[in-house]
């Protein structure tokens, strides 16, 4: 009889271990008290002709311990990242109704009847142009923006034509392009547009839904004003 409560005391040992480890699906799971008690009634009904090993307890105990320290460590970090997911969705309804500089060909003109952002210049340039279309692909305006040197240059478009009419509000093409020994290159820009609203997806990503230009990645936005 001592061998099968050793050997049931074993198996229920085992059975913890498995539990733990999520092999086993949950309900009839076995804390650490449980544990320990079943421990020292597998030493209690141990064979005294046969004790267990001194080496094998050991190795027991320690694998309770390590199992131990797993689930605390696992309880702390669920608990962080609940911490931080609650902070980035804090931080993301901050920025709501924000302006953001992001990379795009678009801008919306809108009641403040202007258009700003910047354009990446990759090297000196002796001709820098910005063009500005309608939604039919009409030329409504071009800027002469004269020479430049590399770096970010600013513009600002007053949404007006090149008689100096005001343009209707809506979505305009915004092309950038400067003057090389090797021809003309299109280079790229970046619009400032409102936030509408802002999405949190899997993982604790956020996403900003611009006002007439779609959604972008909280990672590509470059300034928030």
């Amino acid at each position: 009889m001592s061998a099968v409560n050793s050997a049931a005391a074993s198996d229920v040992l085992s059975q913890y271990q498995l539990n733990q480890e999520g092999k086993t699906p949950g309900g009839n799971e076995l804390g650490k008290d449980a544990f320990m008690e079943l421990m020292l009634a597998q030493l209690k009904n141990q064979n005294p002709l046969e004790p267990q090993d001194n080496g094998d307890f050991i190795a027991q105990l320690a694998q309770f311990s390590s199992l131990e320290e797993m689930q605390n460590l696992s309880g702390s970090v669920d608990d962080v990242v609940g911490q931080f997911r609650s902070s980035q969705a804090l931080q993301a309804s901050a920025m709501v109704g924000k302006t953001v500089l992001a990379p795009s060909s678009v801008g919306i003109l809108g009641s403040e009847g202007e258009i700003t952002g910047t354009i990446q210049v990759p090297a000196s340039t002796g001709g820098l142009r910005l063009s500005v279309m309608n939604q039919s692909g009409e030329l409504v305006r071009q800027i002469d923006m004269s020479s430049s040197q590399a770096g970010v240059v600013s513009f600002q478009w007053d949404g007006q034509d090149g008689n100096g009419n005001p343009l209707p509000p809506g979505p305009y093409s915004i092309v950038a392009q400067g003057s090389y020994p090797s021809g003309s290159e299109q280079l790229a820009t970046m619009v400032s547009a409102n936030v509408d609203s802002v999405s949190l997806g899997q993982g604790g990503s956020i996403t900003l839904n611009l006002a007439g230009m779609g959604s972008i990645p909280l990672s590509e936005v470059k300034q928030i004003n």
